[in-house]
């Protein structure tokens, strides 16, 4: 059994500028995402594509600060509309107070969505060829984050067996008994196995929509089954059918995602090949 470190959530305090752990792996989360998306543009079909729908160093730049628009946005309406519906419509301008807490991941990648049709439609480039890129540049990003949540000793797992070796006591739980840090397992799962295999996945041509396809299965799976050992929201619990809020919100990504798969097998290349 294992004690959690207890880890000062600020790294660096520069008289009365604090930086935090938090904020600095979102930093790496974004940092990584330009590394990669350098790296993507070199995978197919983007890599042939020439003249007007050559994809550049500035489509990554932009994807990444419309990206960054859409996290935060999306991922502050989302938490108030899916956990706190009820005391964000009594207190609605506590939704800007995000330095209070308060993020979904599921709020955030529809904020994304958004944001990428935006950049899709204004440049004239097909939707699903954007989703299609930036698919396999998000792990790492996830990854980054739960090292955050780790760090800030929050969204801790489930009541563990004693006897588990890697059971880890949370203090800032109210209990001294041994949970799952399912924290690392979402690093573990979620981020580094994704990353791995939608790297390798979308290295080789695909057919439009097939990354993006294998995006929301993938991490809807991954995080259905991390949330087997993850605490459940206090003012939440667990809901119905024994699943917890997180489990619902990746039915429909599961579901979306296999049905993306079937229309992208009917489906031609992502862009037509020219000569």
């Amino acid at each position: 059994m294992l004690m959690y470190p207890h880890i000062d959530p600020v790294a660096l305090q520069l008289g009365p500028l604090a930086i935090h752990w938090y904020g600095l792996t979102y930093l790496a989360a974004f940092g990584l995402f330009m590394f990669l998306g350098m790296r993507r543009l070199r995978h197919p079909p983007y890599a042939s594509m020439t003249g007007d729908r050559a994809w550049t160093r500035k489509d990554v730049e932009d994807i990444l600060f419309l990206g960054v628009m859409g996290v935060v946005v999306g991922g502050r309406l989302g938490y108030c509309l899916f956990y706190k519906p009820g005391y964000y419509l009594s207190h609605p301008l506590e939704i800007f107070y995000i330095w209070q807490g308060g993020m979904s991941f599921h709020g955030g990648m529809l904020g994304v969505i958004v944001a990428m049709a935006w950049y899709a439609r204004s440049r004239r480039r097909p939707w699903l060829q954007v989703t299609d890129f930036i698919a396999p540049c998000v792990p790492t990003g996830l990854a980054a984050g739960r090292v955050g949540n780790f760090i800030n000793g929050e969204l801790w797992g489930r009541f563990a067996d004693p006897a588990l070796p890697w059971g880890m006591v949370f203090p800032q739980s109210g209990s001294m008994l041994p949970r799952h840090p399912s924290q690392i397992y979402q690093f573990l799962m979620e981020g580094l196995l994704l990353f791995v295999l939608l790297w390798l996945y979308a290295r080789r041509g695909r057919k439009l929509g097939e990354v993006s396809a294998a995006f929301l299965v993938g991490y809807g799976v991954f995080r259905f089954i991390a949330e087997y050992f993850r605490e459940p929201d206090a003012f939440l619990g667990i809901l119905s059918l024994g699943m917890s809020m997180g489990q619902w919100l990746c039915v429909p990504m599961i579901v979306a995602g296999v049905a993306m798969w079937a229309w992208a097998q009917r489906q031609g290349p992502a862009v037509p090949r020219t000569a």
